[in-house]
């Protein structure tokens, strides 16, 4: 077998852009100049990593769909020109190898020491994929009568709706019965979750029924907040959960992740989100002795040979965003202090923004900064009548499009429901804002100006047309 190609080598993300060239560097009719981000770095160009972006636009959402620099595109885009180039020469001498490479240049940074643990890392598309791949695995376990029609799978209140949905079409469809932690928000400590976890453990565990797995996120999505996950699986060996899985979509990057230290069974990140890897590709862990159970949803000749070999196959399709792992490394590589510092300095950077925000709105940050990572959730002004997920995604449509602002806006109902309908003082609406190497301030003051604008005109959510979700 031939090696497989080395990493493409670019030049271009390293060079100055030309004033046309950069993103931030002159006005458009799509808004005004945005001063470039200032960040510790060696040898690499912010203004020509993400000159993609749209100009004028805040992009304050890194959360949902990632950022991948311009370096990292280009090395995708030479493994796309391999494969069209000569296709049969690229699926016996370069995927596989090239798949191999990435997986190992991964573990360093989930905590993976072992040469050999490289079987127990899969990569896949994202953090639904793994879900399922992990759901339907539990879901034969009902159906084939490992586990008793009735015994539980717990899952956060809060947990992703995706993965929520499919928790109910796997597993509660197989037999079993679903119970969600119910969270409190906005949080003080993790002792509030670590609270309600333990209460909702112990009912899944009475009336001759046992809780079978565990889903706990490690960094909730909506409302965003960091979950004691060390302490959460450590209460389930305790209490005698079978499996635990984390969904950790947003952690790679983002917090510091070590597999082994924190001792699921099964664990899933992004490497889109927050780690600079195009769309779109995660990893699944599996823990020694589970890595076999698992089978890929999507059946192909590769069925049996194990979870990455399954999953570095599932027929023909564009696989470049799972080769390029280490290209993304080599970014991150170039800032102070790796992906360690960019996540340290996004968190102090979000967490400063996010109390400069409250501040202007006269509201509170929805958890503590220890409890939060390079994503903040800042309450917005009560005036703004905010009573339902539609109000929130009239309020997101309106800063995107009228604004120039992309911002993700949570409703969050529990805190209504306790507040009562006469409490119009009760902050029932938040903005989840997001800190990433290409943002700068001006961004987070257009935000505030924005907001701000819309108290000082009286406009209310009920007051927007309707709009799609996004």
């Amino acid at each position: 077998m031939e090696s497989y190609p080395p990493p493409p080598k670019t030049s271009s993300a390293d060079e100055e852009p030309s004033s046309s060239a950069n993103g931030h560097s002159k006005p458009d009719q799509n808004g005004p100049l945005l001063p470039l981000a200032k960040r510790p770095r060696h040898g690499v160009c912010l203004a020509s990593e993400f000159a993609h972006h749209e100009t004028g636009m805040a992009r304050l959402n890194n959360g949902s769909f990632g950022s991948c620099p311009a370096s990292v595109l280009q090395a995708q885009r030479e493994y796309q020109r391999l494969f069209l180039a000569q296709p049969d020469k690229f699926y016996f001498d370069t995927l596989q190898p090239a798949l191999e490479r990435s997986r190992r240049a991964l573990m360093p940074f989930i905590g993976l020491k072992d040469a050999e643990s490289t079987e127990e890392v899969a990569l896949v598309d994202n953090a639904t994929t793994a879900a399922a791949i992990v759901l339907q695995h539990m879901a034969w376990q009902f159906t084939e009568g490992t586990f008793q029609k009735g015994d539980v799978v717990l899952m956060l209140h809060y947990a992703y709706g995706a993965v929520k949905k499919s928790i109910h079409a796997y597993v509660a469809r197989a037999g079993a019965q679903v119970i969600e932690v119910p969270l409190p928000f906005p949080l003080s400590s993790p002792d509030d979750i670590i609270r309600e976890f333990r209460i909702s453990l112990r009912l899944g565990n009475s009336n001759g029924r046992r809780v079978r797995l565990a889903v706990i996120d490690h960094i909730t999505s909506m409302p965003c907040v960091v979950v004691p996950v060390r302490e959460l699986v450590q209460i389930c060996r305790e209490e005698g959960v079978d499996q635990v899985f984390i969904d950790a979509a947003h952690a790679i990057g983002n917090v510091e992740v070590d597999v082994e230290a924190i001792g699921a069974d099964f664990y899933t990140s992004n490497l889109h989100k927050w780690f600079f890897c195009p769309p779109a590709v995660a990893f699944l862990h599996s823990r020694k002795g589970r890595a076999n159970s698992l089978h890929h949803p999507v059946v192909s000749h590769e069925y049996g040979n194990g979870l990455p070999m399954e999953s570095g196959w599932i027929g023909t399709r564009d696989y470049s965003s799972h080769l390029v792992v280490p290209e993304a490394i080599d970014f991150v590589n170039k800032f102070e202090g790796g992906i360690e510092g960019i996540r340290k300095r996004n968190h102090e950077k979000v967490v400063e923004m996010g109390r400069m925000l409250a501040q202007a709105w006269g509201t509170d940050l929805g958890a503590p900064p220890e409890m939060s990572c390079s994503m903040v959730m800042v309450g917005l002004p009560s005036c703004l009548g905010i009573h339902s997920d539609s109000d929130a995604l009239k309020l997101r449509a309106l800063l995107r499009d009228q604004y120039k602002v992309e911002v993700p806006i949570y409703y969050n109902s529990r805190r209504r429901v306790e507040a009562g309908e006469a409490g119009p003082t009760c902050v029932t609406g938040y903005a989840r804002i997001s800190h990433q190497v290409y943002n700068v301030e001006a961004e987070y003051f257009r935000l505030r100006d924005a907001v701000i604008k819309l108290v000082n005109d009286g406009i209310k959510c009920a007051m927007l047309g309707s709009t799609s979700q996004v």
